[in-house]
C-alpha cells in the first residue's frame, strides 16, 4: 500500500467514529448524515469546532500519521462544544467515541466555540493538559515519523562521524508498529537512570507490521537498523560485546553462570546476567546498505563485488594503512589537518597503522617525512575466527578482506539446506523466523519436520560500515532482516567533537550520503 493511499484511507477510515456524532451534527444545525460521508464529514466537523480556516489544521489531517493524532483532537474538540471539559470526558471522547458521543447527544446542547466563553482552568490543569498534549504529539512523531539518534562509534567515518547528530526519517522506508507497545516515553531499552533495567514490559507483544513509506530502500542508502545480535545481551556490556562471541570463546555456561570478566575501559567489568530484547528495543546502528536481497556479494582483497561487479566505494571510505616515518612520528598538526583521529604507534617507533582514506593516504606520502604508505589487506585465509560470518572457519576460513561468496536471502526463494548451508541460514530459521530447529547428525528438522529445503519469509540486506577496517558490521553477525529496518538519516542537525565537546560547524545540516 502506497503512502498517498494510506493518507486517503486514514480519513475516511475515521467515518467510522464520526458516524457516532449523528446528532453532535444535527445540533450544530448540520445534517446528520453528513457524519456518513468520508473525508465531507471532517470539513464540517472543523466547521462545527471552529477550525476550519485554521491552515495548520489541515496541514497537519493529512500529513502522514501525525492525522491519526490530529483526528482524535477534533473528537475532543467536538466534546468540547458540547460542555464536556473534564479529563475523564475528554478521554472517552478521543478513546471511546461510539460509546461517549451517544450519550451524551441525549442532553447535552451545542456551543458555537467562536461566541462561548469556555471555563477558566486552573494552572495545575492547564499545565495537565500542555504535558499530556506535548507527550502524545511527541510520541507519536518518535515513533512514525522521524526520531534523532546520535552516532556513538566511529564505523561510519568519516561519511557519519562521532558525536553527529542524525534526524532519521521512519516516513522514508515505513514506520514500523511497536512489538512492546508498554514502555517508558521517550527512552529506548533501559530506564532513564539505569543502564542495565528494562524500559519496557512485555505482558504485550504486537507481530511485525510496517506502514507505507514513501520509498524503497536503495542500494547504497545509509540506514539505521535494530542490531541483528542485540536480541540476546549480557547486563553489564549490552550491545558492546556480542554475546555470542562470548559464548563461543568461553562456552555458554560460564557465561550465563556470569563467570566472565572483561576489561572495559580498564576496568575488570563481569559479564551479569544474560537477558534478551525484542526487536524494536534492541540496540541502533547506522551503516551502508550494501547487498540487497537475492544479491550475491563477496570481498577480495578489501573490494565489495556484488553480483560480479565492483561495488561503489564511498568517497570518504576507510581502511587501515600502514604508514612508514624517517622522523619517528606524526606531529599533531598533521593529524588535525587531515582529520585523523584513529590509529596506533606499532612496536617500530617509525611505523604507524592509521585509519584513512584513499584520498588522505596520497597526500601523506607527498610529506617528506613519510617513506612509504601500504593500505593492510589481510591475504586470504589470514586472521580467520568463529567471529566471521557464518562463524565456521573450518568450512568457511574468510576474514573481513577476503570474505564470501555469500547468498543474500530474499523472501519466497527457496535454498538447499544441508549441514554446510546451514551455518549461513540457522539464526534466520530459528531466532529471525520463529521456527523450531534441531539438528541430529547430518538430519536437520524444522518445527519437526525432516528439512533439505527452506524458504525465506522476509528480506534480508546486507551492512557495512564506511570504516571498514573498524566496523562491527554483516562481517560479523550476517544478514540484517527487513523487520529490523527503522529508517533513513537524513539530516546531521548537530556535530560534537568527541576530544574537546565543541561543535563542528562544518558538519552541522548535512545530509547523510
Amino acid at each position: 500500500m502506497s503512502l498517498i493511499l494510506f493518507i486517503l484511507i486514514v480519513p475516511a477510515l475515521f467515518t467510522i467514529p464520526i458516524a457516532f456524532c449523528w446528532k453532535q451534527f444535527e445540533a450544530a444545525g448540520q445534517k446528520g448524515y453528513y457524519s456518513l460521508i468520508p473525508y465531507y464529514n471532517i470539513y464540517i466537523m472543523l466547521k462545527i469546532i471552529g477550525k476550519q480556516k485554521k491552515f495548520w489544521w489541515w496541514f497537519f489531517i493529512v500529513f502522514p500519521y501525525i492525522n491519526i493524532f490530529m483526528l482524535l483532537l477534533m473528537l475532543v474538540e467536538l466534546g468540547k462544544c458540547f460542555g464536556r471539559f473534564k479529563i475523564w470526558e475528554e478521554g472517552m471522547a478521543a478513546i471511546l467515541p461510539f460509546i461517549f458521543f451517544p450519550i451524551i447527544a441525549k442532553n447535552d446542547k451545542y456551543h458555537d466555540p467562536a461566541t462561548t466563553t469556555r471555563p477558566k482552568k486552573s494552572t495545575a490543569r492547564e499545565w495537565f493538559d500542555a504535558i499530556i498534549f506535548a507527550v502524545v504529539a511527541a510520541l507519536i512523531i518518535r515513533t512514525y515519523v522521524f526520531e534523532m539518534f546520535t552516532i556513538p562509534t566511529s564505523s561510519m567515518e568519516k561519511s557519519l562521524c562521532v558525536g553527529d547528530y542524525l534526524v532519521v526519517s521512519k516516513i522514508h522506508y515505513g514506520p514500523k508498529g511497536q512489538n512492546t507497545p508498554l514502555s517508558f516515553p521517550f527512552v529506548h531499552n533501559t530506564l532513564p537512570w539505569s543502564k542495565t533495567k528494562k524500559s519496557y514490559l512485555e505482558w504485550i507483544k504486537l507481530p511485525y507490521h510496517r506502514y507505507p513509506g514513501v520509498t524503497t530502500m536503495k542500494r547504497y542508502d545509509p540506514i539505521v537498523f535494530n542490531y541483528p545480535a542485540g536480541d540476546t545481551v549480557c547486563e553489564n556490556y549490552q550491545s558492546s560485546v556480542n554475546y555470542y562471541d562470548l559464548v563461543r570463546e568461553y562456552g555458554r555456561d560460564n557465561v550465563w553462570k556470569g563467570k566472565v570478566v572483561l576489561n572495559l575501559n580498564g576496568v575488570p567489568t563481569p559479564s551479569g546476567k544474560v537477558i534478551s530484547h525484542p526487536v524494536d528495543k534492541r540496540e541502533n546502528y547506522v551503516k551502508r546498505l550494501i547487498g540487497m536481497p537475492g544479491d550475491s556479494l563477496q570481498i577480495i582483497n578489501g573490494v565489495v563485488y556484488i553480483n560480479g561487479e565492483k561495488a561503489f566505494q564511498p568517497e570518504n571510505m576507510q581502511h587501515n594503512y600502514t604508514v612508514v616515518t624517517t622522523s619517528g612520528g606524526i606531529n599533531k598538526q598533521t593529524l588535525d589537518k587531515y582529520d585523523i583521529t584513529e590509529g596506533y604507534r606499532t612496536d617500530d617507533p617509525n611505523t604507524f597503522v592509521l585509519n584513512i582514506s584513499e584520498k588522505v593516504s596520497n597526500e601523506l606520502i607527498k610529506l617528506p617525512y613519510v617513506s612509504s604508505v601500504m593500505r593492510s589487506v589481510q591475504a586470504p585465509g589470514q586472521g580467520t575466527s568463529t567471529s566471521i560470518f557464518p562463524n565456521r572457519p573450518d568450512l568457511y576460513p574468510w576474514n573481513v578482506d577476503n570474505f564470501g561468496p555469500i547468498y543474500i536471502p530474499q523472501k519466497g526463494v527457496t535454498v538447499k539446506l544441508d549441514v554446510n548451508t546451514l551455518p549461513f541460514y540457522e539464526r534466520i530459521i530459528h531466532a529471525y523466523e520463529l521456527h523450531d530447529l534441531k539438528v541430529e547428525g547430518d538430519k536437520i528438522y524444522i518445527d519437526g519436520q525432516l528439512a533439505d529445503s527452506y524458504t525465506f519469509e522476509m528480506d534480508y540486506y546486507w551492512m557495512m560500515g564506511d570504516n571498514r577496517h573498524n566496523s562491527a558490521d554483516s562481517r560479523y553477525w550476517g544478514y540484517v532482516p527487513e523487520n529490523h529496518i527503522v529508517g533513513k538519516p537524513i539530516l546531521v542537525w548537530l556535530s560534537r567533537d568527541k576530544e574537546n565537546g565543541g561543535i563542528r560547524w562544518k558538519r552541522m545540516f548535512r545530509i547523510p550520503k
